[in-house]
């Protein structure tokens, strides 16, 4: 790689994926596009790093500057592509266990802060979740960015540290994530799109100015640390498919 850029292809393909960017307490929604601070986690993860450690911290510094382009990839059905939606779970961790009975307490995975079960006259307390997953989703992340940065992580990409997630724990991929890294954009894009042109899929581009976004989302993180975690927002514009851009 001569160039000081490079372009990082990510392939992001699996039956269930989670793009939180207005998760609130027990209600965590998926947006339609990937967030860039799952991608910049999805990176932290495959690297090594630690919530909150010297190397998140400077890592996340140097991702921020990195451009990030989205696109929605329709999966092919048997006979016509598959429709994405977003499907709810209702989720509850605790319920229905006696804290007080030895070969049920093992089974309790909610926990007070001194390490035992919660509960109330004796019953467990039941934590009641709503967790959103897009289903038959697929898409292409484009990174623009330096070039040391970039190999750095496909390098981990390729021989992942920690697992590696579409968003959540519950949504692993049905195929490798690295797709490539190349030292041209056209080139990087068919790594994604074959020969197809872009405008025929819906995208979404990181812009540099911020007359020429139409939406901020707060998913640009700057820790990852549990007690303090930190984002900022980010500019995007987004096209629809057939839309010129």
């Amino acid at each position: 790689m001569s160039s000081d850029k490079s372009f990082l292809a990510l392939r992001l393909e699996g039956p269930l994926q989670s793009w939180g960017f207005d998760s609130q307490y027990n209600r965590r929604n998926t947006g339609l596009m990937p967030t860039k601070s799952a991608i910049a986690g999805m990176c932290c993860a495959a690297l090594g790093h630690t919530r909150g450690c010297e190397k998140e911290q400077a890592f996340l510094a140097s991702f921020g500057k990195v451009q990030m382009t989205a696109i929605a990839i329709p999966r092919n059905g048997t006979k016509k592509d598959l429709p994405v939606r977003r499907l709810q779970d209702y989720h509850t961790v605790g319920g229905g266990y006696d804290p007080n009975s030895a070969t049920e307490r093992g089974s309790i995975t909610v926990s007070a802060e001194d390490g035992k079960p919660r509960a109330k006259n004796g019953q467990s307390l039941a934590v009641l979740t709503h967790r959103q997953y897009l289903t038959d989703a697929s898409f292409g992340v484009l990174l623009e960015g330096e070039t040391s940065l970039l190999k750095q992580v496909a390098d981990a990409l390729e021989n992942p540290v920690w697992g590696v997630w579409l968003g959540r724990k519950t949504c692993v991929p049905t195929a490798p994530v690295l797709a490539g890294l190349k030292d041209d954009r056209d080139m990087a894009l068919r790594l994604l799109i074959g020969e197809k042109s872009l405008q025929i899929f819906t995208r979404q581009e990181d812009v540099k100015d911020f007359a020429d976004g139409r939406d901020s989302l707060p998913d640009m993180p700057g820790s990852f640390a549990t007690e303090k975690r930190l984002f900022s927002p980010r500019r995007v514009k987004t096209w629809q498919s057939g839309e010129k851009g």
